[in-house]
């Protein structure tokens, strides 16, 4: 059994969809309504759900995680992402966008070269992220330093991405299977954005 739980955080809702064990799916929006809907939109078809209140214990954790995550905090999170449903390549996107630390962004074409495919089907990826927060679709930007795109909307991602600011200065490359994935500092982006003046 599923269970959906939702919390809210100064005004905006944090939700998780997970057993005793693992997680299933994660989302957050200004609404409990618009978080449950993300939520039932992730998890797989052929398995009974229910609304928790109260929340497990488990979900409980999720939830303080996504909210440390998306102020901007170092989070722990080392909780089993439920990707049976997935496919291969988007189980292999998603693992190696985990592994993209705050502070630094990776783009998509980036991404690709890690893990095949190109930068719009590692973006596609993205956009039908299940684990928002959790898995850091939100580090993934375009080749230029500009945002590209974001399911919360590039306000959001912009927000976010500014309060994971930690003074890096140096890009890195981290491994993955056999291949690297080369990560910048966040500031480029914000540089970036603040040279062109976007509006929002």
């Amino acid at each position: 059994m599923i269970n959906l739980y939702a919390k809210a955080y100064e005004g905006l809702w944090f939700g998780v969809a997970c057993d005793d064990k693992s997680v299933f799916a994660t989302a957050f929006a200004p609404s409990q309504e618009m978080v449950l809907h993300s939520l039932l939109k992730s998890i797989p078809f052929n398995i009974p759900f229910q609304y928790s209140r109260e929340g497990t214990f488990l979900a409980g954790q999720v939830v303080a995680t996504l909210r440390d995550i998306y102020y901007g905090e170092d989070a722990y999170n080392k909780f089993f992402l439920n990707m049976e449903s997935l496919s291969e390549y988007m189980q292999r996107v998603l693992r190696a966008t985990a592994q993209i630390p705050a502070g630094y962004v990776a783009s998509y074409g980036a991404v690709a070269k890690a893990t095949g495919g190109s930068p719009r089907t590692v973006g596609r990826v993205m956009a039908s992220n299940p684990f928002p927060l959790l898995i850091p679709c939100h580090r993934v930007v375009a080749s230029d330093f500009s945002l590209g795109g974001y399911g919360g909307g590039l306000k959001v991602k912009l927000e976010i991405l500014s309060r994971e600011k930690r003074g890096y200065s140096k890009e890195q490359e981290i491994p993955i299977d056999g291949k690297t994935l080369k990560i910048f500092p966040v500031e480029f982006v914000l540089e970036k954005v603040s040279r062109k003046a976007i509006k929002f």
